[in-house]
């Protein structure tokens, strides 16, 4: 394993592990007497996470002078390390796009694609967020074929995508291969994909309605006897699936996961909650390298060449710190080009904003509410001159700095291009859709148009008016506006399509937005200033 001077080696390898350089050692084949014992197959595996398409950010941390991520130093430490094991491969455990930044999404994150490509990935599983935009765009992005928002003659993927637990509701076929086998120095790799069964719960229901995502465990069940009578020992998982680092083990559902699945499987690439982990549990080898590209695993394995098992593994997270490492050429003229085209819609100028304003989910503090989110709401109600407008927590995927506000800073604080649907609802039935966006985290949505209190003690609701303090009238008709994630949800999470008559599309959520910066003709104000309150919270 390459031995940076910025390594990160994580808490879970002990210095007696990290002296020994060994981690869940099975016993290798007994060789018979006269002859001679072959040498262990040394492969090393790097992996990636949770991208999100953001090819070309960079970012700082408070109390922090390094700089983290941008794709163009990602791949200088990829190919840095991969010089140091001619069994190398590159792998990546899903959501490497979708909520992207304008310079892969106005291209239909085709060009992380090609820089995926160029980095040289060998296999990758999906993420909740490669379903964004349905499974005939995920389809497009993985085989290929035009778009109009996309690059000429765009021919798909270039490496293996598995997934086991993703079929159709039809006939039951899956929709991509459940597992792709590498062979490395005569040793086969089998390589399977999980999905988070979650997935429905976070994307648009609409381009998902031919498909449903199965039980992990018992996809991975199913097909590593598969692998097994294929030749194939060394199992590797890229499961979708979150966890967190607990002392040398992990927490979580991919904590759970491990205990359930075959104990042929041997290592585990773990993504979506965005969390750095480098546990065992079970005898697995469990990693996460955080988000972003900020950081990345490393993964040494030994494989047994007669038996074909995996008999040492240890892993490190490698953090992507820019200063004094050199961009790689390849990646930052894909960059270049791509920046060079967008350039005159990311730097047109929308408004000017008087202070910094704090997005995201609302907090269960006293004032839960954030000026982000009240800005973005109250844009939502003038685009639909509706009487009160939500918008979910998640959808809002950044802050705003003060100073000018460009159109690619709002871009990257909507980037999802749902559009607004406004519904009739009864005052009286408020209650019950303001309800069913509390969950044990707090309130979901930001509003506009009406205020609320609630309590943390109950997780409901008290009281809700209008924004002058007046009651809502509980016989009036109120137009609600929201957006289609939130309308469109897989569940009826958010109750609006129990509650909500006569829906009626507007227009994207970001030109709402736009719109409405565009509107003020003074630098804007928002503050947190207590559309929603937490009765049960210190003030």
């Amino acid at each position: 394993m390459a031995f940076l001077s910025n390594k990160v080696v994580a808490a879970s390898l002990s210095v007696s592990l990290l002296m020994t350089g060994m981690i869940g050692s099975s016993v290798s084949a007994k060789v018979p007497p006269g002859v001679e014992k072959k040498e262990n197959v040394k492969v090393q595996i790097l992996s990636v996470n949770d991208l999100h398409g953001k090819i070309n950010v960079s970012e700082q941390l408070k109390n922090d002078p390094n700089t983290y991520g941008n794709a163009a130093f990602l791949a200088t430490y990829l190919r840095k390390h991969e010089k140091t094991n001619e069994n190398t491969l590159i792998v990546h455990s899903g959501d490497m796009v979708g909520g992207s930044p304008p310079v892969s999404a106005l291209y239909q994150d085709e060009p992380t694609v090609e820089i995926m490509e160029t980095i040289g990935f060998d296999v990758g599983t999906l993420g909740n967020h490669e379903f964004d935009e349905g499974v005939d765009e995920l389809l497009r992005l993985t085989n290929g074929g035009d778009h109009p928002n996309g690059t000429v003659d765009y021919d798909g993927i270039d490496f293996p995508m598995v997934a086991a637990n993703v079929v159709y509701k039809d006939s039951g076929e899956l929709v991509l291969p459940p597992y792709y086998i590498k062979n490395v120095k005569g040793q086969k790799i089998g390589f399977i994909g999980v999905t988070t069964t979650e997935t429905p719960n976070m994307v648009v229901a609409k381009g998902i309605t031919n498909v449903e995502f199965t039980d992990e465990a018992e996809a991975i069940n199913k097909y590593v006897p598969e692998l097994t009578k294929r030749g194939v020992e060394a199992i590797v998982m890229l499961a979708h699936v979150p966890g967190s680092q607990a002392g040398e083990s992990a927490t979580g559902d991919i904590a759970e996961l491990a205990t359930e699945i075959n104990d042929k499987v041997d290592v585990i690439f773990a993504a979506h909650n965005h969390q750095k982990v480098d546990a065992t549990v079970d005898n697995k080898l469990i990693v996460q390298a955080g988000e972003y590209g900020k950081a990345f695993a490393d993964i040494d394995l030994e494989i047994d060449p007669v038996t074909g098992d995996i008999v040492k593994k240890e892993a490190e997270i490698v953090d992507v710190i820019q200063q004094g490492v050199t961009p790689d050429p390849e990646v930052s003229a894909i960059l270049e080009k791509y920046s060079t085209a967008i350039a005159p819609k990311l730097n047109e100028v929308i408004g000017q904003a008087a202070n910094f304003m704090q997005g995201g989910y609302i907090t269960k503090n006293h004032f839960g509410d954030n000026a982000l989110g009240n800005l973005i709401a109250d844009g939502m109600n003038a685009a639909a001159g509706s009487d009160f407008a939500m918008m979910n927590g998640g959808g809002i995927r950044a802050n705003l700095n003060a100073g000018e506000i460009t159109w690619e800073e709002l871009y990257n604080i909507q980037p999802f291009g749902n559009t607004l649907v406004t519904i009739e609802v009864q005052g009286s039935e408020m209650d019950e859709i303001v309800n069913a966006q509390i969950s044990s985290y707090g309130p979901d949505a930001s509003i506009g148009g009406f205020h609320y209190k609630w309590d943390s003690a109950t997780g409901k609701v008290t009281e809700i008016t209008l924004a002058d303090g007046a009651p809502i009238d509980q016989n009036a008709m109120y137009t609600l506006t929201v957006n289609n994630y939130m309308y469109d949800h897989y569940s009826d999470k958010y109750k609006l399509r129990a509650y909500g008559e006569n829906p009626v599309q507007g227009p994207e959520d970001l030109q709402a937005t736009v719109d409405f910066v565009k509107s003020f003709t003074s630098p804007i104000t928002y503050e947190a200033e207590g559309r929603i309150i937490n009765i049960s919270a210190a003030q």
